[in-house]
């Protein structure tokens, strides 16, 4: 399932043969569209396409093209286009330099007066942004501590923008324009951003992907944009559909949410999701949130967790994946039992295991687990998170006493099975310093979890 997180179907472009777009669209796997208005006209017809079509929803805003005889009485019309129930934002908002269309004192005006309103309202916004990213970048530090959300619709910034864009918690959008041959600037961006972040979008009629460059687009080209995705970020497709779709549910209410999966596949690993518990409290992780991760939702229980049986027979035969992993949103060795039952009958039938672990392992189960490790998990990612132990504690919510911990921990599994320590990018975390403590300090493999 896609969803087309913004096409402009009230468009005359549109007007010969709307209804025959809207069935392509179905027909090519996009079951739910997001019509952004872009002044108070075109805000109404979103919503009569929204009224018209269960699978259609609206936002309501003024563009900043619009906004060149901004009058603030304008926000009582979209407060009252606002209530609609298929309204779920306000946009298309932003600010445009590259056209002279609106002056840049009432295109700040009304981006301001629109921010407020969806504040006001508890909706998250939808922004264009060209040519205009610094002044974009002010805006987003303004409101950076108040609960505003936003979906940055065909994104324009640099890789730097785009980390400090996620860390606020906002999302980023990509068009066709990913498909062009000379977009390498861009599709570096999107190497760098997580498909957590990432919501596709049409921009329909404009930025036809290739190969239908020079013809109207259209939202049945959405599977065309989610595969330069997945190949960048080496997913399947399916993978990009499905985590893309969440976040337009997460950040709009549009779509639906997944079961609880306690096994899940990611590309070519299959990952089990063991246990919702953990020692630790990361500050970056979800596990007392809604707990998803690439669409499926692992939000477990401790009386949901199966037995080791349930796992063995979603898994079947364990060559079909290139690995399988122990990873959800809590500490695998607090199952520790249940891991080795699964990863024996996976070694045992020709497959490949790794476990992601808070390097706690040993402090849980009250005994050094890590020769236990040999033969059963092949390789053990451990987070470092931190090379200095009050940062750590802080980042983990735990004692500082715990940084040891993980220490020994990683120092005596790499006895009995390949190690690899990990950081996740954020910008308070010197990543070169944890590198080379990685190298000198504990002589295994490095790498950094992207948290953007």
């Amino acid at each position: 399932m896609y969803i087309d997180t913004h096409t402009h179907l009230f468009l005359n472009n549109f007007d010969g043969d709307r209804d025959e777009v809207i069935k392509n669209a179905l027909d090519a796997g996009v079951k739910y569209m997001l019509v952004p208005g872009t002044d108070i006209e075109t805000s109404k017809q979103a919503i009569i396409l929204a009224e018209k079509y269960s699978f259609i929803y609206a936002t309501v805003g003024i563009h900043p093209h619009d906004t060149k005889d901004w009058d603030d009485a304008w926000i009582d019309e979209l407060r009252e286009l606002a209530k609609h129930k298929k309204v779920v934002a306000i946009g298309e908002i932003g600010l445009d330099y590259f056209y002279d269309f609106s002056p840049k004192a009432k295109q700040h005006q009304a981006f301001e007066k629109q921010i407020q309103l969806a504040l006001e309202l508890e909706l998250p916004i939808v922004i264009h942004n060209r040519d205009s990213n610094n002044d974009i970048m002010d805006f987003a530090r303004k409101f950076k501590e108040t609960p505003l959300k936003a979906q940055y619709h065909c994104f324009a910034g640099t890789i730097d923008n785009a980390r400090e864009l996620v860390e606020m918690g906002h999302y980023i959008s990509f068009t066709g324009n990913i498909t062009f041959k000379k977009a390498d600037s861009v599709r570096e961006v999107l190497s760098k951003v997580s498909v957590e972040n990432i919501m596709l979008e049409t921009d329909s009629p404009f930025l036809t992907p290739v190969p239908h460059r020079g013809k109207r687009n259209e939202p049945k080209h959405i599977p065309l944009i989610a595969e330069v995705v997945a190949k960048t970020h080496h997913l399947r497709v399916e993978d990009v559909a499905r985590t893309t779709s969440w976040n337009a549910y997460k950040l709009f209410g549009i779509g639906e949410k997944m079961k609880l999966s306690f096994t899940y596949q990611i590309g070519e690993s299959l990952y089990i999701n063991v246990t919702n518990r953990c020692n630790s409290d990361c500050v970056f992780c979800d596990r007392k949130g809604d707990a998803v991760i690439n669409g499926y939702n692992l939000k477990m229980s401790k009386s949901e967790e199966p037995d080791a049986e349930v796992y063995i027979s979603e898994i079947g035969d364990p060559t079909k994946y290139k690995e399988i992993v122990f990873c959800g949103y809590g500490e695998p060795t607090i199952r520790w039992d249940v891991v080795k039952k699964i990863a024996t009958f996976v070694k045992a039938n020709g497959g490949k295991t790794r476990m992601n672990s808070d390097g706690h392992g040993s402090f849980i189960n009250k005994r050094d687990i890590t020769p236990e490790l040999q033969g059963v998990i092949d390789t053990v990612s451990i987070s470092l998170n931190s090379t200095d132990k009050v940062q750590y504690a802080k980042l983990m919510r735990v004692d500082e006493s715990m940084h040891a911990e993980m220490i020994d921990f990683a120092k005596k599994a790499k006895n009995f099975t390949n190690v690899v320590m990990s950081i996740v990018g954020l910008s308070s975390v010197d990543t070169e310093n944890a590198k080379q403590f990685v190298s000198d300090k504990i002589g295994v493999e490095f790498r950094v979890r992207e948290y953007f």
